[in-house]
Protein backbone atom coordinates (compact mmCIF):
# COMPACT_ATOMS: atom_id res chain seq x y z
CA UNK A 1 0.00 0.00 0.00
CA UNK A 2 2.93 2.60 0.72
CA UNK A 3 4.33 1.80 -3.13
CA UNK A 4 0.57 2.80 -4.40
CA UNK A 5 0.40 5.79 -2.04
CA UNK A 6 2.65 8.25 -3.94
CA UNK A 7 -0.76 9.53 -5.61
CA UNK A 8 -4.35 8.93 -5.06
CA UNK A 9 -4.91 7.16 -8.83
CA UNK A 10 -1.82 5.09 -8.06
CA UNK A 11 -3.19 3.65 -4.45
CA UNK A 12 -6.73 2.92 -5.73
CA UNK A 13 -5.12 1.01 -8.94
CA UNK A 14 -2.83 -0.63 -6.69
CA UNK A 15 -5.84 -1.59 -4.76
CA UNK A 16 -7.83 -2.66 -7.49
CA UNK A 17 -4.39 -4.83 -8.44
CA UNK A 18 -4.61 -6.61 -4.87
CA UNK A 19 -8.52 -7.30 -4.96
CA UNK A 20 -8.13 -8.75 -8.59
CA UNK A 21 -5.41 -10.87 -7.66
CA UNK A 22 -7.41 -12.07 -4.45
CA UNK A 23 -10.24 -12.58 -6.36
CA UNK A 24 -8.15 -15.01 -8.90
CA UNK A 25 -6.93 -17.11 -5.59
CA UNK A 26 -10.11 -17.64 -4.15
CA UNK A 27 -11.85 -18.70 -7.14
CA UNK A 28 -8.33 -20.97 -8.47
CA UNK A 29 -9.38 -22.47 -4.58
CA UNK A 30 -12.66 -23.69 -5.65
CA UNK A 31 -14.14 -23.57 -2.86
CA UNK A 32 -17.95 -24.39 -3.34
CA UNK A 33 -20.31 -23.67 -0.07
CA UNK A 34 -23.69 -22.54 0.76
CA UNK A 35 -23.24 -19.87 3.75
CA UNK A 36 -22.17 -16.68 1.72
CA UNK A 37 -22.62 -13.54 2.69
CA UNK A 38 -23.00 -10.56 0.31
CA UNK A 39 -21.69 -7.62 1.71
CA UNK A 40 -22.78 -4.25 0.23
CA UNK A 41 -22.13 -0.82 1.50
CA UNK A 42 -24.76 2.07 1.88
CA UNK A 43 -23.74 4.45 -0.55
CA UNK A 44 -25.50 1.59 -2.93
CA UNK A 45 -28.44 3.01 -2.21
CA UNK A 46 -29.80 6.51 -3.64
CA UNK A 47 -29.44 9.60 -0.84
CA UNK A 48 -32.51 10.55 -1.00
CA UNK A 49 -34.52 7.16 -0.24
CA UNK A 50 -36.07 7.92 3.04
CA UNK A 51 -36.01 4.22 4.21
CA UNK A 52 -32.97 3.40 6.51
CA UNK A 53 -31.55 -0.28 5.13
CA UNK A 54 -28.35 -0.56 7.58
CA UNK A 55 -30.37 -2.35 10.08
CA UNK A 56 -32.75 -4.43 7.90
CA UNK A 57 -32.17 -4.26 4.03
CA UNK A 58 -35.45 -5.59 3.33
CA UNK A 59 -37.03 -2.44 4.10
CA UNK A 60 -36.53 -1.59 1.59
CA UNK A 61 -39.56 -0.86 -0.72
CA UNK A 62 -38.05 -2.07 -4.07
CA UNK A 63 -38.83 0.87 -6.27
CA UNK A 64 -35.88 0.52 -8.86
CA UNK A 65 -34.12 3.61 -8.51
CA UNK A 66 -31.72 1.35 -7.30
CA UNK A 67 -29.31 -1.27 -7.47
CA UNK A 68 -30.64 -2.67 -3.94
CA UNK A 69 -33.81 -4.12 -5.34
CA UNK A 70 -32.12 -6.31 -7.38
CA UNK A 71 -29.26 -7.39 -4.98
CA UNK A 72 -32.19 -8.54 -2.56
CA UNK A 73 -33.56 -10.81 -5.65
CA UNK A 74 -30.36 -11.91 -6.05
CA UNK A 75 -29.58 -12.96 -2.76
CA UNK A 76 -33.09 -14.71 -2.33
CA UNK A 77 -32.52 -16.88 -5.76
CA UNK A 78 -29.19 -18.06 -3.84
CA UNK A 79 -30.22 -17.87 -0.06
CA UNK A 80 -27.88 -15.59 1.18
CA UNK A 81 -27.13 -13.41 3.82
CA UNK A 82 -27.65 -10.15 2.71
CA UNK A 83 -26.23 -6.88 5.03
CA UNK A 84 -25.86 -3.27 4.12
CA UNK A 85 -22.88 -2.22 6.28
CA UNK A 86 -21.93 1.42 7.11
CA UNK A 87 -18.51 1.21 7.74
CA UNK A 88 -15.78 -1.54 8.25
CA UNK A 89 -16.22 -1.64 12.02
CA UNK A 90 -19.95 -2.41 11.33
CA UNK A 91 -19.32 -5.02 7.98
CA UNK A 92 -16.31 -6.76 10.84
CA UNK A 93 -19.14 -7.55 13.13
CA UNK A 94 -21.59 -8.49 10.95
CA UNK A 95 -18.86 -11.40 9.71
CA UNK A 96 -18.14 -12.32 13.18
CA UNK A 97 -21.95 -12.67 14.36
CA UNK A 98 -22.89 -14.64 10.75
CA UNK A 99 -19.83 -16.77 10.56
CA UNK A 100 -20.15 -17.59 6.39
CA UNK A 101 -17.86 -19.80 4.59
CA UNK A 102 -17.58 -17.13 1.55
CA UNK A 103 -18.44 -13.46 1.23
CA UNK A 104 -19.48 -11.65 -1.95
CA UNK A 105 -18.52 -8.20 -1.07
CA UNK A 106 -19.42 -4.89 -2.67
CA UNK A 107 -17.39 -1.53 -2.17
CA UNK A 108 -14.80 0.84 -3.40
CA UNK A 109 -11.35 -0.21 -3.58
CA UNK A 110 -10.41 0.89 -0.51
CA UNK A 111 -12.87 -0.67 1.57
CA UNK A 112 -12.54 -4.00 -0.16
CA UNK A 113 -8.62 -3.61 0.37
CA UNK A 114 -8.88 -3.78 3.71
CA UNK A 115 -11.99 -5.54 4.02
CA UNK A 116 -10.76 -8.28 2.57
CA UNK A 117 -7.66 -8.48 4.73
CA UNK A 118 -10.01 -8.18 7.90
CA UNK A 119 -11.99 -11.45 6.82
CA UNK A 120 -9.10 -13.60 6.77
CA UNK A 121 -9.41 -16.50 6.67
CA UNK A 122 -12.58 -16.57 5.25
CA UNK A 123 -12.40 -16.38 1.46
CA UNK A 124 -13.81 -13.03 0.40
CA UNK A 125 -14.26 -12.09 -3.66
CA UNK A 126 -14.01 -8.55 -3.90
CA UNK A 127 -15.98 -6.30 -6.73
CA UNK A 128 -15.35 -2.69 -6.76
CA UNK A 129 -18.33 -0.23 -7.30
CA UNK A 130 -18.51 2.55 -9.52
CA UNK A 131 -18.89 5.39 -8.40
CA UNK A 132 -20.20 7.89 -11.62
CA UNK A 133 -21.42 11.02 -9.00
CA UNK A 134 -18.00 10.47 -6.46
CA UNK A 135 -17.28 8.45 -3.80
CA UNK A 136 -20.26 7.52 -1.19
CA UNK A 137 -23.00 8.56 -3.08
CA UNK A 138 -25.26 6.97 -4.91
CA UNK A 139 -22.73 4.50 -6.19
CA UNK A 140 -23.54 1.80 -8.75
CA UNK A 141 -22.31 -2.34 -8.94
CA UNK A 142 -21.99 -4.65 -11.99
CA UNK A 143 -24.63 -7.07 -11.14
CA UNK A 144 -23.56 -9.69 -13.79
CA UNK A 145 -20.38 -9.09 -11.63
CA UNK A 146 -21.63 -10.08 -8.35
CA UNK A 147 -24.08 -13.38 -9.93
CA UNK A 148 -20.66 -14.54 -11.16
CA UNK A 149 -19.13 -14.48 -7.59
CA UNK A 150 -21.80 -16.41 -6.04
CA UNK A 151 -21.88 -19.14 -8.73
CA UNK A 152 -18.22 -19.22 -8.47
CA UNK A 153 -18.82 -19.99 -4.90
CA UNK A 154 -21.81 -21.76 -4.40
CA UNK A 155 -22.66 -25.35 -4.28
CA UNK A 156 -26.33 -24.90 -5.58
CA UNK A 157 -28.27 -22.27 -7.30
CA UNK A 158 -30.90 -21.48 -4.53
CA UNK A 159 -32.78 -22.50 -1.50
CA UNK A 160 -30.59 -25.12 0.33
CA UNK A 161 -28.84 -23.55 2.32
CA UNK A 162 -28.79 -25.48 6.26
CA UNK A 163 -30.45 -24.19 9.02
CA UNK A 164 -28.39 -21.61 11.42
Amino acid sequence: MMLGSVSKARKERFQSHVIGLNNKLVEKANLKTKRILLLLPHCLQMDECKIRLTHNIYNCKRCGKCEIKDLITIAEEHDLDLFVATGGTLARRTVTDLRPDAIVAVACERDLSSGIADAYPVPAIGIPNMRPFGPCINTKVDLDKVREAIRSLSTSSAGTRPAK
